[in-house]
């Protein structure tokens, strides 16, 4: 496409008419023109003043527009192609920076605004003019107040780029936020908004940029904490790629040099040097003059004063002693050969070292080495902790003679925030002081290290109280204006977070803070003798002192003391003596129960008192030797364990997953089962890697006696273990066992149950396994003896009674059949007592019998008679009261005489019935009543011997029932 160039020619007056002269080289540049659709663009020569000369080079196509340069590099226009920038010089290639801030540079904007809302009915919100971003030299300072600062730049990149710029951000009390938008307001990288604090001096932040518009954004809004001006963020060497080429290099500003050629960044000066602009090495100073580094020129030095040295105290030497000694202030600006300088006073006499710390402990040479792990210390030797007991570590430090491995001490400039690689406090025997720093606006820092916390018992999440550990420290400042003593706490290297502050002068006191989460933490002191800058030192007197630190429950510290063991300790304990294990309750170191013995092989972890394995009772006497002498004693040089301990005697199949299936023998008595034997051993091999296991059936036969040997047939010769390289004996002979069934085939003396005594066995292995073994892991064996069988009792024998012959009686005990028992009690003697036939108990009963007969007989008689009598009476007054109903008159009672005949023949006019009968018969006793349906008078006994029933005249009282 044809491209039409249209040229203004403007005439300056006064040349109107002239004839203007072709341009030279120096009257005009080369410049590209925008870039079109396609990408392409053209370069065309542009003069210097318009109007002054004609005859300019034609336009020519330029680099593509994506075309850029590498950093230290520039685009040379006149040839279209990069060039390394010369010496003195830089370039970022395809970028721009900014690192001299004597001004805000051209293209920002710094503007303030107030968070707060004017109501115009309170007081007028707060003027935030003059709170933006303030230039001091060599970085920007933002505001200190609540007002809102912003700093802005806008850049179009041709292609994708990145931001990278240094900060310092020491205080959280801004809030102190860095983000992209796009050219249409919107946020690009959202997850770098919020900046984080800085701990070590600057920190560098990058974050990439999108091709096309971005607007960068520094925003800083500062809150009110404990009434202080907080310290403000300072952002310096900003620096921007992906911007159009750069067709020049820019020179390096005063203090720094470019010592190459192609550069793409300028070093600073080192102190006691200094350089100008667009340098490429940095001038000495005058030995009467120092430069800081970084300087553009040098200043001359103060005489030296009693400001600018400090005291100290050596190492110990190999004699034990240390000395008093000083030291000139670093860095060392001041002159000593001027007049009235102060001269650096001579060291002082050497004394005696102090003590080590408590958990140390002098070794072969001068030096403190820490305490081993289960030791302490009071500093003068280390010595084990007590059974029971275990070492409370921590951290206790309260000599200084030297400066512990995990603390550090540095200076931080209170003008940059640049750490100065001083040190900042010096050892000074019983304490640790601040020493002077390059200015008095200097922070002195101390930090130390804890890697991590083991507290006594576990802390939980819920409780009330979560403390891990605690630090403690006795400190006292000294100060004659407004110091400030810091004391910071960081978590995992992260940011230090203030938690306390002391201003001026404070007493000598303590302060403790609690820990309540377990990580790397780290404790700092920082010392600040005043917050505003000024040249020199004026107030090095002013110190903080640090007497003691102590940290508790440290990870891999040292012990001052020993503590009883927690309940449920997290460490380990010293070891208690045999047969004792540590009590949960107390502590304290106690024997085992009886029933229970002490479990301590390394997998399972602190030895603790465990139950006997069913069957078997605790026992601290070693009955099993360690190995077995005879003649036929020495069978292997490679001895197998099969069992290290004992599990327990049942008589279950199974016990701790060890399983002795009953098919593998032949069956046994029904009504005594087979007690088992449940060993285990902690010899692993590839195919056994649980351990080997060893059961053994005990079976009771009466008939097996004797004291012989014991044969093990052996899994060897052509049948070995292919898999765990071992070969047993032929036969693994076990002599002298008669005092334990735990000694068999055991490497390991068996302490922990009593077994009982065997006096010969006779030893038999599965059938479908004949070595001994089915999987090569687990063995079983079966051991038919009559040591086997319980012991004799009564419930063993029965009695058999004879027959009483001749009044003799014989009784005899035999054993009942099948005989399952040995030993123990004996069958009774043969009993004979005397004893009565069957024929005289038979007379005794006929006899009694008879008696008993004719005594009954006698008693029928005697009731038969009476009641005959009581019918008689009873008819006479039923027909005495039918004839008073009859006549008129009738006598008022009748009676009847004792003796009177009671059997002479009656005749009734009505029979009586059965229950009339009955009660005929109680009317007898006077205390006794008829029954009110009867209406039968009560007869009564008279005085003269005779019964007298009253009679009533009225009819109706007479009933007909009778």
């Amino acid at each position: 496409m044809p491209l039409a160039l249209c040229l203004a020619v403007t005439v300056s007056p006064g040349r109107t008419g002239e004839q203007l002269h072709v341009c030279k080289e120096s009257e005009y540049h080369y410049e590209y023109t925008a870039c079109d659709s396609s990408g392409s663009r053209w370069r065309v020569a542009v003069p210097h003043t318009p109007g002054l000369c004609t005859g300019l080079p034609d336009p020519v196509r330029g680099t593509e527009c994506s075309f850029s340069c590498k950093a230290g590099e520039f685009l040379e226009m006149q040839t279209q192609m990069c060039r390394p920038c010369a010496e003195g010089t830089y370039s970022l290639g395809t970028g721009v920076r900014f690192d001299e801030w004597d001004e805000v540079p051209h293209g920002f904007a710094n503007v303030a605004t107030n968070m707060e809302v004017d109501d115009s009915f309170g007081d007028v919100a707060e003027n935030c003019t003059a709170s933006t971003w303030v230039p001091l030299g060599d970085y920007v300072a933002s505001n200190t107040d609540e007002c809102m600062a912003t700093l802005m730049y806008a850049v179009s990149l041709k292609q994708s780029g990145t931001v990278t710029f240094e900060y310092i951000y020491p205080d959280s009390s801004i809030v102190f936020e860095f983000f992209v938008q796009n050219d249409q307001c919107q946020p690009t990288v959202e997850e770098s908004r919020w900046m984080r604090t800085t701990e070590k001096g600057w920190e560098f932040h990058s974050v990439e940029l999108s091709r096309g518009n971005n607007v960068l954004y520094w925003r800083t809004t500062a809150f009110s904490v404990w009434s202080k001006v907080p310290k403000p963020v300072l952002v310096r060497n900003i620096g921007i790629t992906g911007v159009a080429f750069t067709s020049e290099c820019f020179p390096c500003k005063p203090g720094t040099f470019a010592p190459a050629a192609g550069s793409a960044a300028c070093q600073p000066c080192p102190a006691d040097t200094f350089s100008g602009k667009g340098a490429t090495a940095c001038q000495p100073c005058d030995p009467e003059t120092y430069a800081e580094p970084g300087s553009g020129s040098c200043k001359p030095r103060p005489p030296c004063t009693d400001k600018d040295f400090f005291y100290t105290h050596t190492a110990c030497d190999a004699d034990g002693e240390t000395q008093l000694m000083y030291k000139w202030a670093e860095p060392k600006i001041c002159s000593e050969e001027l007049p009235q300088a102060a001269q650096l006073p001579p060291s002082g006499i050497k004394t005696r070292c102090p003590p080590c710390n408590p958990g140390f402990a002098k070794g072969n040479g001068s030096t403190c080495q820490p305490c081993p792990y289960g030791s302490y210390s009071n500093g003068s030797a280390c010595l084990s902790c007590p059974e029971g007991t275990e070492p409370a570590l921590g951290l206790e430090y309260k000599w200084w003679n030297v400066l512990p491995p995990n603390m550090e001490t540095t200076v931080l400039s209170g003008i940059n925030f640049e750490y100065k690689g001083i040190a900042g406090w010096e050892v000074a025997g019983d304490y640790i002081y601040t020493a002077a720093g390059a200015s008095d606006s200097d922070f002195m820092i101390l930090t130390l290290v804890v890697p991590g916390f083991s507290p006594p018992s576990p802390v939980l999440e819920d409780t009330e109280s979560r403390e891990v550990a605690r630090i403690t420290f006795v400190f006292e400042t000294l100060c004659s204006v407004g110091c400030e003593l810091y004391f910071m706490v960081g978590v995992n290297s992260r940011t230090n977070t203030p938690v306390e502050t002391w201003t001026g002068s404070t007493g000598k006191q303590s302060y403790t803070y609690l820990v309540e989460k377990n990580a790397t933490m780290s404790f700092t002191w920082a010392f600040q003798r005043t917050p505003y800058h000024e040249a020199g030192r004026r107030f090095t007197s002013d110190v903080a002192k640090l007497y003691s630190i102590n940290v508790t429950n440290v990870q891999g510290g040292v012990a001052s003391f020993c503590r009883r063991c927690a309940p449920q300790p997290t460490g380990s304990c010293a070891p208690c003596s045999p047969g004792s294990a540590v009590d949960p309750s107390s502590g304290t170191c106690q024997p085992c129960p009886s029933g229970t013995y002490l479990r301590s092989h390394p997998s399972d972890g602190t030895p603790t008192c465990h139950p006997c394995g069913p069957g078997t009772c605790s026992n601290q006497a070693i009955v099993v030797p360690p190995d077995i002498t005879g003649a036929r004693a020495a069978v292997s040089s490679q001895p197998i364990s099969l069992g290290d301990y004992l599990l327990g005697v049942t008589t279950s199949s199974v016990l701790d997953n060890i399983v002795s299936p009953p098919e593998l023998f032949p069956p046994g008595h029904p009504d005594l089962p087979d007690i088992i034997f449940f060993f285990r051993s902690n010899d692993m091999t590839q195919p056994c890697s649980g351990g080997r296991a060893t059961t053994i059936r005990l079976r009771c036969d009466p008939l097996h006696l004797g004291t012989g040997t014991l044969a093990v047939p052996r899994w060897g010769g052509d049948t070995g273990d292919p898999e765990g390289g071992f070969t047993w004996p032929r036969h693994l002979l076990l002599s002298g066992l008669g005092t334990s069934l735990g000694c068999f085939a055991l490497e390991t003396p068996l302490s922990q149950c009593q077994c009982p005594s065997l006096l010969g066995v006779i030893l038999a292995v599965p059938s479908k396994c004949p070595e001994g073994t089915c999987d090569g892991c687990t063995f079983h064996f079966l051991w038919v003896t009559a040591e086997g069988c319980p012991r004799c009792s009564s419930f063993h024998h029965r009695p058999i009674v004879g027959a009483c012959i001749g009044g003799v009686q014989k009784t005899t005990y035999v054993w009942r059949e099948p005989r399952l028992c040995h030993g123990g009690d004996a069958l009774p003697p043969q009993v004979i007592q005397a004893c009565r036939s069957m024929d005289f108990w038979l007379k005794v009963g006929i006899s009694t019998g008879t008696c008993v007969a004719v005594l009954l007989a006698a008693l029928a008689a005697y009731f038969w008679k009476k009641t005959q009598k009581l019918e008689y009476k009873y008819s006479k007054l039923v027909m005495d009261a039918v004839a008073r109903e009859s006549d008129a008159t009738s006598p008022d009672s009748c009676a009847i005489m004792e003796g009177e005949d009671a059997e002479d023949e009656l005749l009734f006019a009505t029979e009586m019935s059965l229950f009339g009968k009955f009660k005929a018969l109680t009317a007898k006793f006077p205390h006794h009543r008829m029954a009110p349906g009867l209406n039968f008078p009560t007869p009564q006994r008279m005085p003269d011997g005779f019964d007298s029933v009253p009679l009533k005249t009225s009819s109706s009282s007479t009933k007909q029932e009778l």
